[in-house]
């Protein structure tokens, strides 16, 4: 099997280091870095360090890099729009890329009724746009989101947060009118998948007819790769379709193949009111996007809607490019298949470690949860990270999730390789042992 890991220098090597030491005098201290390693150049699922050092990549930009870095169709598509034009702002000057984007996006989105879509930069932007747009077609205040997940970090994104160290600590005090169900966590909360307990949430915490949305992560990113079950889903979309509450499916971590399918949505045959997409939606492009029903997406008023930045033409020619390539070379079925062999593999390790407490995931969305004791599962935080370091130290990236910092998941470009994969998995398991 080749080796695609080459390490000429420790990790991180002096160059690295140099480069921190004037990160530290020039950037702040807040902005957090889980690998001490400054990239170079990178392709598909491998990165190569400003040292000549080769790592492989379990990371992907935080689920960004579904098509791979520096995938060349998309590189190729966005080189051709610099050439052409790079900004008017949309609301100054229209360009047919964010039409042809809209359009792709309304017709490969879940539901069979009329959407529309508009865009934004990032996920948080996203999420944002989805409670303005729900709020202002009910005429309804309240949001419902869930413990343990992550919107984003501007305000009312951050609000709507669950975490609170490093994400809302200090940065109070937060949009009001956000309202928190528990997660259905059944590692650590038996019953939490009852479907019994949503009726009991707006009998006792908020009217549902004051509310305008409930935003779901499919399967939450952030909170530690937790999916929610087929049937507490399907008993969620029943209530918000009885009280007239608007169902948002966050999928900027889930969305385009992460999963199996291009949208998580489809696995639970479900048709969210509004779905936010980011991340992989523009291979390594800046780019968000609320899909939604027409009638909902058209109730703001002219001009309620938009930004300078937002559905930028680079990023959109990039975009379509991308979803281009993840069509035409079947990257949900990639996904299936990383996953499979990734979960095995897990499993296995999780037979012989007593510190691998729970295993999950759907398709290539798979995480490790590592705990002190099986039988009172504290999470164990600190073997999470001297994990991720060693792994770091042998050539491979890899990023830790959950509310307490104890679960480490993948995300891998879905451009990788099967040795790739395998050699990944092999520093992986080395770091574990």
């Amino acid at each position: 099997m080749s080796k695609y890991i080459q390490l000429k220098t420790s990790v991180p090597g002096p160059k690295s280091l140099e480069l921190l030491s004037r990160r530290e005098q020039s950037v702040p201290r807040g902005i957090f870095n889980s690998t001490p390693v400054f990239v170079d150049r990178a392709e598909g699922a491998l990165l190569h360090d400003v040292d000549g050092n080769t790592l492989i990549d379990f990371a992907g930009g935080i689920g960004t890099m579904n098509v791979g870095h520096c995938n060349p169709e998309v590189v190729d598509a966005a080189r051709r729009q610099m050439e052409k034009i790079t900004h008017t702002c949309f609301s100054v000057m229209m360009y047919e890329s964010f039409i042809l984007l809209a359009e792709k996006l309304n017709k490969i989105t879940p539901g069979s009724f009329a959407k529309k879509t508009m865009f934004a930069n990032s996920g948080a932007e996203g999420v944002e746009n989805a409670v303005k747009i729900a709020r202002h077609f009910t005429k309804r205040s309240g949001v419902v989101v869930f413990e343990h997940a992550f919107h984003g970090r501007t305000l009312l994104a951050m609000s709507m947060t669950s975490k609170v160290k490093p994400y809302k600590f200090g940065f109070g005090p937060f949009a009001p009118e956000i309202y928190r169900l528990p997660f259905p966590y059944e590692y650590r909360a038996p019953g939490s998948a009852n479907p019994g307990i949503l009726e009991e949430f707006f009998a006792s915490h908020v009217a549902p007819e004051t509310v305008a949305c409930v935003v779901l992560e499919p399967v939450l990113g952030e909170g530690g790769f937790l999916v929610a079950p087929p049937e507490y889903v399907r008993a969620l979309a029943e209530l918000c379709k009885k009280h007239g509450i608007l169902l948002v499916a966050d999928e900027v971590q889930t969305g385009f193949c992460r999963t199996g399918s291009m949208f998580a949505s489809v696995q639970y045959d479900l048709q969210p009111d509004l779905i936010v997409l980011a991340k992989s939606l523009a291979g390594g492009f800046p780019l968000s996007a609320v899909t939604g029903r027409a009638e909902i997406m058209d109730s703001a008023q002219i001009g309620g809607l938009g930004g300078t930045f937002v559905g930028n033409p680079v990023s959109c020619a990039a975009a379509l490019a991308a979803i281009e390539f993840m069509e035409r070379e079947k990257l949900a079925e990639r996904a299936m298949q990383i996953g499979n062999k990734v979960k095995e593999t897990f499993l296995r390790w999780q037979e012989s470690h007593p510190a691998i407490g729970n295993v999950r995931g759907l398709g290539a969305m798979m995480a490790i949860e590592f705990v002190k004791d099986r039988k009172n599962k504290e999470p164990d935080k600190e073997l999470t990270n001297a994990i991720i370091r060693r792994c770091c130290e042998n050539g491979l990236v890899v990023l830790a999730a959950g509310t307490h910092g104890n679960v480490i998941r993948t995300l891998m470009p879905l451009v990788i390789s099967d040795n790739q994969l395998a050699e990944g998995l092999e520093v992986l398991g080395y770091a574990i042992q």
